[in-house]
């Protein structure tokens, strides 16, 4: 199985705030720093330290060059990458004292995405393939389509949930990962039992791994079986890359050996590590780290 992550690459400007800016407010900064992200990078940061190997697709802005040395630092694989003579996609983040964060995100070049460059890019895998989606890109419901043609194992994160995710054919969607927002926005229900119901009604045969921060996460499988996981315990820093991390080592997990619990447990450690330090995918901790701290629950 070839893996590809298709996705946004952000430079991520972080600010730390004492509260998260109000109307008609200027507040003076705690602290700053730039990291590389974007939902798609932060995703393959984790698939590769969860231990995948990984092709990336994506467009690169004119001064996104910390960003693809991010990705061979992290050995994947770069040469899907499309150049822009544009600026790089970029977000604005708040990190207030408890952890929480607040985000503007700036699309730049992850705009460029063409239908023209998802057919080259799909050109190069097959059926059996793996293919990790968020919807920080265009033409997500193009990606989909001709994913699902080729029979390829998608795994969608819908996050930013918007509008676009109605033009998109979840019932080609093998893994479906979410928040409990995004899961109340999809099925207008509130309580995990309720969204869980309500997805397996409507897309039948499609797994769903729905996150639901400190209270932990549940895995429906396709056939309806289901597994929760109570969050690890950890001191909260800050969340930015908290889901990210979660999908990466979950599909990691999961798709080498077929254990749901194993996989929620690794990936809740993995969670509970990167939410304790600054920063996306700088936060993300490498499996070393994560059988570590799985071992000392133990």
């Amino acid at each position: 199985m070839k893996k590809l992550v298709f996705g946004s690459l952000n430079i991520d400007r972080t600010y730390q705030v004492a509260g998260f800016v109000r109307p008609k407010e200027t507040v003076s900064a705690l602290d700053y720093a730039c990291f590389c992200g974007g939902k798609g990078f932060n995703q393959a940061v984790a698939l590769a330290r969860a231990g995948s190997e990984l092709y990336f697709a994506g467009v690169i802005g004119a001064d996104g060059g910390m960003l693809r040395q991010g990705l061979l630092d992290e050995g994947i694989r770069t040469q899907l990458l499309k150049e822009s003579a544009g600026a790089n996609g970029h977000a604005v983040i708040q990190v207030n004292a408890q952890g929480e964060n607040c985000i503007i995100v700036v699309a730049g070049s992850n705009a460029e995405v063409s239908r023209e460059y998802v057919d080259e890019v799909l050109a190069h895998f097959a059926a059996g393939d793996l293919i990790v989606l968020q919807n920080e890109i265009p033409h997500v419901d193009y990606i989909i389509e001709r994913a699902g043609e080729k029979g390829m194992v998608i795994a969608l994160n819908p996050s930013p949930f918007n509008s676009a995710m109605e033009r998109c054919c979840l019932e080609q969607v093998r893994y479906l990962l979410i928040n409990e927002v995004e899961g109340g926005e999809l099925t207008g229900m509130s309580e995990p039992a309720e969204i869980l119901d309500a997805i397996r009604a409507r897309f039948a045969g499609v797994a769903v791994v729905l996150t639901l921060g400190e209270k932990g996460a549940y895995f429906m499988a396709a056939d309806g079986q289901r597994f929760f996981c109570p969050a690890s315990p950890c001191d909260c820093v800050d969340t930015t890359a908290a889901g990210d991390t979660f999908t990466g080592y979950f599909l990691t997990e999961y798709l080498e050996h077929g254990d749901a619990a194993e996989a929620l447990r690794r990936a809740a450690a993995a969670s509970a590590i990167a939410v304790s330090r600054k920063g996306a995918s700088s936060s993300i901790p490498r499996r070393e780290e994560v059988l570590q701290k799985i071992g000392a629950q133990l």
